[in-house]
């Protein structure tokens, strides 16, 4: 998995330089909109644009499921331009073709057959928007089972306690643990969840959108857990990165919708993390996550990501609250 580990740490902290140069220079509010309504920056394209060329020239014989296509550009001028500009500061040789058939060689489908990439080039843009929370997420599968993923988490410090210059890095490998380090450097650290089996001590971590979570449902699991503090609300794998390094026990993401599938690349990463730092993944049914089924969690209905010790105390709480 060297090769492998290597190109999405560099794929992931070119893009991570990439959105800061965005947010620095563009960010206005403003963004394009896709037709379920959720906000595409040109930090989206231009980050995805990096990832995808970078994934493709280290390791080319794996495909790409990511989240945008370059059809919106194609269509505006003016968008396009600011693109270009954005993924000039990583890659001036790219060009405007390039740059375009980088966006687009994220089409593929996934499934059960063969290893792919699962990459999110801006979890949480309304975060990144608000100038909060986001993470560059890539994730690698393998018949469908996620064996490798990395988080590039520009504006989360490496404590929360202890914010310093915020950017942190984390990655692990199936079977060989999780770490992390500060984005712009070394100083690489083992991986490990909170060992907290009271439900009562819990720290719960949940999406700052109630349309993405229901806060409803999750404040009537945590009064049957009796946790006492109130919820981290945090946008994207962000979330899944203080689960893994010990700064929360839970995170629920529940059903807002009968008919919602979870897109693959909101979780894989952050699941693989989870697991190799001693914690558990399931949905909402127990149910591991299953991503063999395309770009969806087709087989799945929300998630809880635990410490592990917490676990079944969670998903008996989420039973007894989802009824109800």
């Amino acid at each position: 998995m060297h090769q492998e580990l290597d190109a999405a740490v560099a794929a992931a902290v070119a893009a991570a330089r990439v959105c800061q140069w965005v947010q620095q220079r563009l960010v206005s509010g403003e963004a394009v909109l896709k037709q379920d309504r959720s906000p595409v920056t040109v930090a989206d394209f231009a980050a995805q644009a990096v990832i995808d060329h970078v994934l493709g020239e280290r390791v080319p014989e794996v495909p790409v499921v990511a989240e945008e296509q370059a059809e919106a550009l194609r269509r505006d001028d003016g968008l396009r331009r600011q693109v270009l500009e954005a993924v000039a500061t990583e890659l001036p040789h790219l060009g405007p073709e390039g740059v375009l058939k980088a966006i687009d060689r994220g089409s593929f489908a996934g499934g059960t057959e063969g290893r792919f990439w699962a990459v999110d080039p801006i979890d949480g843009t309304k975060g990144f928007l608000r100038r909060e929370q986001y993470a560059v997420a890539i994730a690698l599968i393998e018949g469908g089972e996620v064996v490798l993923g990395v988080l590039a988490c520009p504006a989360l410090p490496v404590t929360l306690d202890s914010p310093g210059v915020p950017g942190c890095l984390l990655a692990g490998v199936r079977g060989e643990g999780a770490w992390m380090q500060p984005l712009g450097g070394p100083g690489r650290t083992r991986l490990a969840v909170d060992p907290e089996s009271d439900p009562r001590r819990a720290v719960v971590c949940e999406s700052v959108e109630s349309g993405h979570s229901s806060h409803a449902d999750s404040a009537r699991v945590t009064a049957l857990l009796g946790t006492t503090s109130p919820p981290v609300r945090m946008d994207s794998q962000c979330k899944y990165a203080l689960l893994a390094r010990g700064e929360a026990s839970v995170y629920l993401r529940l059903p807002t919708r009968a008919d919602y599938q979870e897109k693959i690349w909101d979780h894989a990463a952050g699941a693989l993390l989870i697991e190799e730092a001693g914690g558990r993944v399931t949905d909402v049914r127990g149910y591991p996550l299953d991503f063999s089924r395309g770009r969806t969690l087709a087989a799945n209905r929300g998630v809880i990501a635990t410490n592990g010790h917490l676990h079944d105390a969670v998903l008996a709480a989420v039973g007894a609250g989802l009824r109800g």
